[in-house]
């Protein structure tokens, strides 16, 4: 790459420096290292994945409307990085764990999570959104880079326990200049940990380009730790199914981590709170929508002689009853009760929680009190 590779933002002006499986126009490309990786995904597979990317992603367009119309606080779109979430999310096992950001809806989809759980912390109605044991899902992670930390020490935990199962972290391209990422690799290099850095480069850590992270490829990052690094298109679900799966693999071997590059892009807000027109252009938008994760999915097919006209009909009919369910699901979200918020914060009982939440109750009774007198006081008015 040279600097001629960027435009005046410092983004990269020629993203198709990196594994391609099938090119933005649906076209095959033969790759010697990674084809035997995804030599299982026939016509069906492949429409499967389909079937995966355009639920997802009117799920997440149903949300956008839900929080535009005051049903939720906040939303952080995916759209545009669905290839990269379920392309990667298919090829986890059951017991491998994943920690993630607040963006990966995607990989909440392939765990089997409820609308209503996806949707309750967004709503302001929970702490957290599901049980992550459930789930082998951690909850979403807000502060940014820190489940990288989270998942370094589960896989440590699962290599000293014998296990072959795996750990995955979910970031964004932004999360490569905190320390709390950069701690998290320099453990898993050093101690082989079975964990899979997996960062979504989508151009944007909110108004800023990725030519402020770094000034090269930020899969190199890799090397200065000693692990491999692979930059794959993001937006090519069987290159990024590939690279995730050949991962993993080395990771159950025992070979330590792996660090994947998913060049993607953000076509929306950062979260419904952004408005992205104030640092970005139209022009680049209309680029890299030129790119779509799902239109070259059917092209493919399409060249394969599959009935794409059906498929589309009949995912599209899935979409919208998931898309129903979801708003369906506001419904059943209650809003806990105020003491609630002491239930976990320590696994075991803790005499200081137990103390603040004694005082929290006696405040809370205060205004029980206030509202019984002022009630009476109303009724001897009346009177």
């Amino acid at each position: 790459m040279t600097p001629s590779d960027r435009d005046a933002t410092g983004l990269l002006t020629k993203p198709d420096d990196f594994v391609q499986l099938v090119t933005a126009t649906g076209e095959r490309r033969p790759h010697a290292d990674f084809d035997p990786w995804v030599a299982d995904v026939d016509l069906g597979a492949l429409g499967r994945l389909y079937r995966d990317m355009a639920i997802i992603r009117r799920i997440d367009a149903e949300a956008t409307a839900l929080q535009r119309q005051g049903e939720l606080g906040l939303w952080p779109p995916l759209a545009g990085q669905e290839a990269a979430q379920i392309g990667s999310g298919r090829a986890l096992r059951d017991d491998d764990f994943i920690f993630s950001s607040y963006r990966e809806h995607a990989l909440a989809w392939c765990r089997g999570v409820e609308p209503a759980e996806l949707l309750s912390v967004w709503r302001g109605s929970a702490a957290s959104g599901w049980n992550p044991f459930e789930h082998g899902m951690a909850v979403p992670q807000i502060i940014i880079g820190a489940q990288a930390l989270h998942a370094t020490g589960y896989a440590m935990g699962a290599a000293w326990e014998g296990s072959d199962a795996a750990a995955i972290a979910y970031f964004g391209d932004g999360a490569t200049s905190e320390g709390d990422l950069n701690e998290a690799l320099v453990f898993a290099a050093s101690f082989d940990a079975p964990v899979v850095f997996f960062c979504q480069n989508n151009q944007w850590a909110i108004s800023e380009p990725v030519g402020l992270q770094s000034k090269q490829h930020l899969a190199r990052r890799a090397d200065g730790f000693g692990m491999p690094g692979v930059r794959v298109d993001g937006n090519d679900v069987l290159a990024v199914l590939a690279a995730t799966r050949i991962a993993l693999d080395r990771a159950r071997r025992g070979e330590g981590p792996t660090f994947i590059e998913a060049v993607t892009y953000r076509m929306g807000p950062h979260t419904t709170a952004d408005d992205p027109k104030r640092y970005r252009t139209d022009e680049e938008l209309v680029e890299w929508s030129g790119r779509d994760p799902l239109a070259r999915v059917l092209a493919l097919l399409d060249a394969s002689g599959v009935d794409v006209a059906g498929l589309e009909r009949d995912v599209k009919s899935e979409a919208d009853r998931a898309a129903a369910e979801l708003r369906a699901a506001l419904t059943t979200i209650t809003d806990p009760e105020p003491l609630s918020v002491f239930d976990h914060v320590y696994a075991e009982p803790n005499s200081h929680v137990d103390r603040q939440r004694e005082h929290y109750a006696r405040y809370l009774a205060m205004f029980d009190e206030t509202d019984a007198a002022a009630s009476a006081t109303a009724e001897g008015g009346v009177r």
